[in-house]
């Protein structure tokens, strides 16, 4: 199915991915068109339950509607409590890579594997509270780790360093595992998080909050490849 999405995924990196949640809902397609024309080439998209987060945002018609009108690959954030029970509606809807929270499930070996039978990407998300080691379970059998650099679901937080030491120490592990990082990513954190081995930037309001997506994401893009030159 997805998988082969996996692979344009990897080889975008390193990359930043807009975040959708903070576009104009009210003009979806027009929002797209102007993140692809600024260089995006995958989208992400934060699905948040009210339950497993407080907020509650949007499912899988949007990620149909979007699905309908890009294909760029959608990396899927399921900030929900049971992932299981959405993972093959999303499948179906058009998630190229799908990410469970490791606080949210009891055996993430068994999700992220039926997560995979489905045929997309799997990631698995850890909040900056959660001790690292909780993912040593499943780091084989997910393609990709998001740290998160603020508390999944709760906006106005601060960048945590804590999610450069875990970058840091996940790329050391496991030098091919795709990392990402999702949480007040700007022009002075997207470098040094860069500079701890990241691949994949998930960018809100750095964005979409300004008036030029191209001028932000070239901005943004200039920061993150000075970084160690640029390399991985």
């Amino acid at each position: 199915m997805n998988r082969a999405k996996l692979d344009s995924i990897r080889n975008a990196g390193p990359a930043i991915l807009p975040s959708v949640l903070n576009c104009d809902f009210g003009d979806l397609m027009a929002e797209v068109d102007r993140l692809r024309q600024a260089g995006a080439e995958i989208l992400h998209l934060d699905v948040m339950d009210g339950h497993f987060v407080p907020n509650l945002t949007f499912g899988m018609p949007i990620v149909e509607g979007l699905r309908r009108h890009t294909d760029m690959p959608l990396d899927v954030h399921l900030m929900i409590s049971d992932p299981l029970a959405y993972a093959k509606p999303m499948v179906e809807a058009g998630a190229d890579l799908l990410t469970f929270h490791i606080e949210a499930v009891s055996d993430p070996v068994d999700v992220a594997n039926k997560i995979r039978d489905l045929g997309v990407g799997v990631g698995v998300a850890i909040n900056p509270a959660t001790p690292l080691s909780s993912l040593d379970v499943c780091l084989d059998c997910v393609d990709m780790v998001l740290v998160m650099s603020v508390q999944a679901g709760f906006g106005g937080q601060s960048f945590n360093p804590v999610a450069l030491d875990r970058i840091r120490e996940l790329r050391s592990r496991y030098p091919d595992l795709l990392l990402e990082i999702d949480g007040g990513i700007n022009t002075e954190t997207i470098g040094p998080a860069r500079e701890a081995g990241c691949d994949l930037f998930v960018v809100g309001s750095a964005i979409i909050s300004s008036d030029d997506y191209t001028a932000a994401v070239s901005e943004l893009s200039d920061a993150m490849m000075s970084a160690n030159g640029g390399a991985r």
